[in-house]
């Protein structure tokens, strides 16, 4: 059965434990007045603090190499393999999906055409699936803050590091583009129809169709769709991951700052269509297209800034995997894995 055949999900098959979350100033007198104000100031901040920091649950314990950015994993028949931007797309196993230990890279040597989009080789946001009895991996290849990027493929029978081929290209843009090719993410529909949806500032998140047969571009289809942007500049909204569930495809994406230790602002937001191709709105009906999205993750206690998810089916459920900065180790970059929960609406959340 195919990792997301009909959802998006990247699907596992066998048993596993789910993962378990884990998770002063001298005194002087102060009149009764004043006091009373402050009382009643501390009282806002905790009840706003409650509604934040304590709303959320922890990640689900993991151990071993979870230094990770933009992680993407699969279960296959030998355990779970992960992949994650820079080295070539690092890869990493577990046999639990609780210890994770280094497993080289995807690739052993950089395909030639990735120099035209970055200096130094270094490729981002991996997107694993698995259809038709093959591993396909999705990538990007860019330089950061530029949208001369590239989107290019990767085939495998097993889905183990080192043995991905390339592909090659399979959307790019350029400096005169209004939007980037960099964050890819699979979605096969309800009637098998394949689509890419893909990118980061700019105009947004984009969509294009793909051939089932090449995993690149349907020829004769130039249609450029649209899911998602927001009104203000930097446009903050990037990685798409997309899922169907019940009777509509939910697009995951994250918005504001990345990459910036416990400075990061990065937070998970969804909205929902009953279309691949949208249009898709948040839970009080805003347009993603006019900056809507209901948060599913955001910064609460040691977690800060998480984001570059992607949503991954288990046997024991959805799960929500994802990178955040740990506010208690030097905002390091750390691998977060949780389950993920509909609720009588239909919407998701993180428990």
């Amino acid at each position: 059965m195919s990792s997301g055949a009909a959802s998006g999900r990247r699907t596992a098959s066998g048993g596993t434990p789910p993962p378990s979350p884990p998770l002063s100033r001298p005194r002087r007198r102060t009149p009764v007045r004043r006091l009373s104000r402050l009382i009643g100031t501390a009282s806002a901040a905790l009840a706003l603090l409650a509604s934040t920091a304590f709303a959320y649950p922890g990640p689900g314990h993991v151990t071993g190499d979870v230094v990770v950015h933009d992680p993407t994993m699969i279960r296959t028949s030998t355990g779970y393999v992960l992949y994650s931007t820079h080295g070539y797309l690092e890869a990493r196993t577990s046999a639990d999906r609780v210890a994770f230990s280094r497993a080289g890279s995807a690739f052993r040597t950089p395909p030639s055409w990735w120099r035209t989009y970055s200096s130094g080789n270094d490729p981002w946001a991996p997107d694993i699936s698995q259809h038709g009895g093959r591993y396909l991996l999705y990538y990007a290849v860019s330089g950061f803050g530029s949208n001369h990027s590239a989107i290019g493929l990767a085939t495998s029978t097993t889905g183990q590091p080192g043995s991905w081929s390339d592909q090659g290209v399979v959307y790019a843009t350029t400096t005169s583009s209004d939007h980037n090719a960099i964050d890819p993410n699979l979605l096969v529909d309800s009637s098998g129809r394949w689509w890419l949806s893909f990118g980061s500032h700019w105009t947004g998140i984009r969509m294009i169709r793909l051939d089932p047969s090449t995993g690149k571009r349907l020829p004769g289809d130039g249609t450029l769709h649209h899911l998602a942007t927001r009104p203000d500049a930097p446009h903050a909204v990037e990685a798409p991951h997309i899922v169907r569930h019940g009777g509509h495809y939910y697009l995951f994406a994250s918005y504001d700052q990345c990459c910036a230790g416990t400075s990061s602002t990065y937070k998970i937001k969804v909205g929902r269509s009953t279309s691949p191709t949208g249009p898709y709105a948040d839970r009080s009906g805003r347009s993603m297209l006019n900056g809507g999205g209901t948060t599913v993750l955001e910064t609460h206690g040691r977690i800060v800034g998480p984001g570059g998810q992607s949503v991954m089916r288990d046997v024991d459920g959805d799960l929500l995997v994802y990178h955040y900065y740990d506010g208690a180790d030097n905002g390091t970059p750390k691998l977060g894995v949780n389950l993920l929960g509909w609720d009588a609406d239909g919407w998701p959340y993180v428990r």
